[in-house]
């Protein structure tokens, strides 16, 4: 389908719409994600770590869109175990799963242990940025085969896909400074952050078994959560008010 013509297609434009709210949805988990990593290096790094990471996401999904065939394919069996059959993308989602639940406990002990930040800062200064950025396009590849094969379920037209990636990834850049700054502001915010994290990588484990676990459920758990965390925020800065008048 030619680019004029989806906008000419009433069904053409809700598919591209409904894409790109699901787009965006899906791309939350990979903005907390590159959020946490980039508050961990230096100032003036962080910013450069979230328009690679961030970048690196688009390209890899646009790529991957370009091998539409192959990542279909993916969820064809692969081998069986214990009378479960895996394919290439369940090995995918618990690789993910796995490295998304160390992260957020090791995130979480090291928060936990009070440990000087700013010598923290200074020693991964050097090494710190390819780490972050190595990181981040780890958990792009799980994030990105997630979120095409959620499009190619959705439509299965490419040019409607290529249009939703980038448009998401575009919100996603422009969300990303004002979301890192939000979380490094507020220490509280930092620890219910690794706890979607946490929830989100088990989450990705039972896909990865097998277990289907609805998206929205997922989300109205962090979103509960979060609204409980901005009452709190709330409340800080009544009392703040209060107390400084």
């Amino acid at each position: 389908m030619a680019f004029l013509e989806i906008f000419s297609d009433p069904a053409a434009i809700v598919a591209l719409l409904t894409l790109i709210v699901m787009e965006i949805v899906l791309g939350i988990d990979n903005l907390i994600f590159v959020s946490i990593l980039s508050n961990k290096l230096p100032a003036h790094q962080q910013n450069k770590a979230r328009m690679i990471g961030i970048g690196l996401a688009m390209f890899l999904r646009l790529a991957l869109l370009s091998l539409i065939a192959i990542i279909v394919s993916l969820t064809t069996p692969l081998f069986e175990l214990f009378g479960q059959s895996f394919s290439w993308r369940d090995v995918i989602m618990l690789a993910g799963g796995l490295f998304l639940v160390w992260k957020a406990t090791t995130e979480i002990h090291h928060h936990m242990d009070g440990k000087d930040e700013e010598a923290d800062l200074a020693k991964q200064a050097t090494a710190g940025f390819a780490t972050v950025i190595a990181q981040i396009l780890l958990l792009d590849v799980v994030f990105s085969v997630d979120s095409i094969i959620t499009a190619v379920g959705m439509t299965d037209e490419v040019t409607i896909m290529v249009i939703a990636v980038v448009v998401a990834v575009t919100v996603m850049l422009i969300a990303a400074n004002p979301l890192s700054e939000f979380i490094g502001r507020n220490p509280t915010v930092v620890m219910l952050a690794l706890g979607f994290l946490l929830m989100i990588g088990m989450a990705l484990i039972a896909e990865g078994l097998g277990f289907h676990v609805p998206k929205g459920y997922i989300y109205a758990a962090m979103g509960f959560s979060a609204g409980i965390e901005a009452l709190n925020l709330l409340a800080k800065r009544a009392r703040k008010k209060k107390s400084s008048a």
